[in-house]
């Protein structure tokens, strides 16, 4: 019996270690706000008192903390009018209603950005690897990217509304 207690504490440290280190690499955008690596690689850069003070809370916890807003509370999912998407950190046409399409995830859903207006990063937080979606000009976080979407890209970028600004035809 006690050998075999002796086992179970042992794999349970052993596992407790190994996910402690997984989780703590978290991913790379997640480290980018607190890095001198985000000087240089966006053009625009604020401290995080500037980013607070012209973002709304939710969109600073989505743009500059990695944030998930819930799904089904953005109207931007339901928004099919013509026009265009901008971060709603720094002006940049994101996405434009022609690729636009109704996922059924709750989030607005594109199967490709505006060349130039998006760029992506390994995402290893909640034990998975994803592709995570970010403004390529502020970095601010957008949402992820899948490859379960519709012809003629088979992608789907799931992105956070509020970290959006929709502009009209």
């Amino acid at each position: 019996m006690k050998k075999r207690y002796f086992l179970q504490v042992g794999a349970a440290a052993i596992g407790t270690v190994a996910l402690s280190r997984y989780l703590s690499s978290g991913s790379q955008a997640q480290s980018l706000p607190n890095s001198s690596f985000e000087i240089a690689k966006f053009e625009i850069v604020k401290t995080e008192d500037e980013w607070r003070s012209l973002l709304t809370p939710e969109q600073f916890n989505v743009l500059r903390q990695q944030g998930t807003e819930s799904p089904y509370s953005s109207s931007l999912s339901e928004q099919y009018a013509e026009g265009r998407y901008d971060c709603a950190g720094c002006n940049l046409p994101l996405f434009t209603s022609e690729t636009k399409f109704h996922s059924g995830t709750g989030w607005p859903s594109f199967y490709a950005p505006i060349a130039n207006g998006v760029g992506t990063s390994e995402d290893t937080s909640l034990l998975m690897t994803r592709t995570e979606v970010h403004c390529r000009r502020c970095g601010g976080h957008l949402g992820h990217v899948f490859d379960d979407g519709p012809q003629p890209t088979g992608k789907r970028y799931c992105i956070n509304g509020v970290a959006l600004k929709f502009v009209a035809a």
